[in-house]
């Protein structure tokens, strides 16, 4: 997996990012900031910055699915940890949360990011290309 990591950090320092501002002024504090690795990914979340980012990470914690993150983070504990989306009116607040126990837990680990990226990503890595679908979360400012 190192040379995924190392693939991966390269693909994700070359490219532009999109960012949607949040609501919560405190958000970077207490989640991190969030891209996306187009702007139509980005607008699933609100209306995204129209002028990408470029970003700088060195240590990220990575995954193909959440799950495999939340186990790299949360060891035995990361299945209680995992979130089924449902009609639930409090989803919205248990995805908050979650997000920022995973931003205090990779940051106390001495990760500089979280990435998300799609299942199909890993053979994109391999073939020394950019996935299609990445989430970016950068722990730093």
């Amino acid at each position: 997996m190192a040379k995924i990591k190392d693939i991966l950090i390269k693909k994700v320092n070359k490219s532009d990012w999109w960012h949607v501002l949040p609501s919560d002024k405190f958000a970077y504090q207490k989640r991190g900031k969030f891209l996306a690795s187009t702007y139509h990914q980005a607008e699933f979340y609100g209306h995204p910055n129209f002028n990408p980012e470029k970003v700088k990470i060195s240590n990220p914690v990575f995954g193909f699915s959440e799950q495999e993150i939340l186990k790299a983070l949360f060891g035995q504990t990361a299945k209680a940890k995992m979130l089924k989306h449902s009609e639930d009116d409090n989803f919205y607040k248990k995805r908050i949360t979650l997000d920022g126990e995973m931003f205090q837990k990779a940051k106390s680990l001495g990760y500089d990011a979280i990435v998300l990226i799609c299942k199909s990503g890993k053979k994109s890595l391999m073939q020394n290309k950019k996935p299609n679908s990445i989430e970016l979360n950068l722990l730093h400012g």
